[in-house]
């Protein structure tokens, strides 16, 4: 049986300060550990990757990239209604991220100056695919369709090998609808550390994706002091679940469990504004956790949850935007009325029939979303994250003439009389045609 979850109510201050709290490690250890592996990469290359696979996977590797006949011999492996499953997946994200494209538009700022946006696709690519405790092809999903569509040059794959040396073959499967061929049986601090200064084998790509335990979160920061770009800090899973009082409660838990299942650093949060619901979905917990093959790393990851209950909803829509969640799930009839609410989340499921976990596989939003707070300032993955977006700009003669002066006076001000001349030697020359 699960242990009672205490219920804070009307938090103070400093309560919701603590309650907003997320299960980590010291940011110094990771630091130092993730260091460390930098420091063997750099010095050792492939063999460093040999060496903490052997250490961390208890696989010895023969080879790092998986050759094109181990991917063959996969793709024939897999079940035949997981792969119908993951080709519904696969139309639905494409569909969601190719809406994401925006034509070029020029504006005309003034006559005669116009100015517009371009993309251009990142050229070098590296997808971390989580396995570890689950092998998460989802995930090569999530990140090789908007790599695909932008059109990347390059995209490799990262993600540990089982315990024969090789990966699911959900998830290549998932790697070869993107069009993706070059994959690497390397996980950890280590594959993200492979990806931003390239080993023998590995090459050194230009921006990271992919989500991963803190270590390899860790790791993607420490990857932009070598001048490789993130796409977000995506750590440990969580959600909040906010239910009135006519929500099932056995929803409620099957959504937290949903997240709880994924590791024992996971976070799961339940807001109401109804005292009874707390020990209604105590009971619903306590029975469905029993039945689930993760139920020990559920119970783990429950030890971080809270139940948090507030007297009205303003008050508790304030403490979510404080909490920022990775997945926020409205189990509410009046779902449409919170949505303006909602200023810090990653991802909202709205209503009672739009489980976490529709995003999660095959609705069509991506799952790669900010985790510990950073929806406060973060997006989750999208088709933006793997393009540059480049300003052009065009000058008639006569726009130059109407602009330039005031460029001239701006330029003159800041003391920066070489940006005045390159408009006024530019001008002179027009005016004498």
């Amino acid at each position: 049986m699960l242990s009672k979850i205490p219920v804070l109510d009307n938090p103070t201050s400093a309560d919701r300060v603590a309650a907003i709290q997320r299960p980590s490690k010291s940011a110094a250890d990771l630091r130092e550990v993730v260091g460390t592996v930098y420091k063997a990469v750099q010095e050792q290359g492939d063999q460093a990757l040999i060496d903490f696979t052997s250490r961390y996977d208890g696989v010895e590797l023969i080879s790092l990239k998986l050759s094109q006949s181990a991917i063959s011999s996969a793709l024939d492996q897999l079940d035949h209604e997981l792969r119908q499953a993951i080709d519904i997946a696969y139309k639905n994200i494409k569909s969601f991220h190719e809406s994401q494209h925006l034509a070029a538009e020029k504006i005309e700022t003034s006559p005669g100056v116009s100015c517009w946006r371009e993309n251009r696709a990142i050229e070098a690519v590296g997808l971390y695919i989580p396995g570890g405790t689950a092998p998460l092809f989802s995930t090569a999903l999530m990140l090789g369709v908007p790599a695909q569509i932008a059109g990347c040059d390059r995209v490799i794959m990262c993600s540990p090998p089982n315990q024969s040396g090789i990966l699911h073959p959900a998830i290549v499967y998932a790697a070869s609808l993107c069009g993706i061929d070059e994959i690497y049986t390397v996980g950890g601090s280590q594959a993200i550390a492979a990806m931003t200064i390239g080993t023998e084998t590995i090459p050194r790509v230009h921006k990271i994706f992919g989500p991963g335990n803190q270590y390899v979160t860790a790791a993607k920061i420490m990857a932009q002091d070598y001048q490789v770009a993130i796409d977000l800090p995506a750590g440990p899973s969580e959600v909040l679940v906010y239910a009135d009082a006519d929500a099932s409660p056995d929803y409620i838990a099957a959504d937290l469990l949903s997240q709880a299942e994924h590791g024992v650093d996971s976070q799961v949060v339940l807001v109401s504004t109804s005292t009874e619901i707390f020990g209604k979905v105590q009971q619903c917990l306590d029975r469905q956790l029993s039945a689930l093959p993760r139920h020990e790393i559920a119970r783990q990851a429950m030890a971080n949850s809270r139940f948090v209950c507030f007297s009205d909803s303003g008050e508790a829509f304030e403490f979510i935007n404080e909490y920022a969640p990775e997945h926020l799930i409205i189990l509410s009839d009046q779902y449409e009325s919170y949505i303006p609410l909602i200023k810090n989340a990653g991802s909202v499921f709205l209503g009672h029939h739009t489980p976490e976990s529709a995003g999660d596989y095959a609705s069509g939003t991506n799952h790669t979303l900010p985790t510990a707070g950073y929806a406060k300032s973060y997006s989750g993955v999208s088709l933006d994250s793997f393009v540059k977006k480049i300003t052009f700009q065009h000058i008639t003669k006569d726009g130059l003439l109407n602009l330039g002066p005031h460029i001239v006076t701006m330029a003159k001000a800041e003391r920066l009389d070489g940006h005045a001349n390159a408009v006024t030697v530019r001008m002179n020359e027009i005016e004498k045609l």
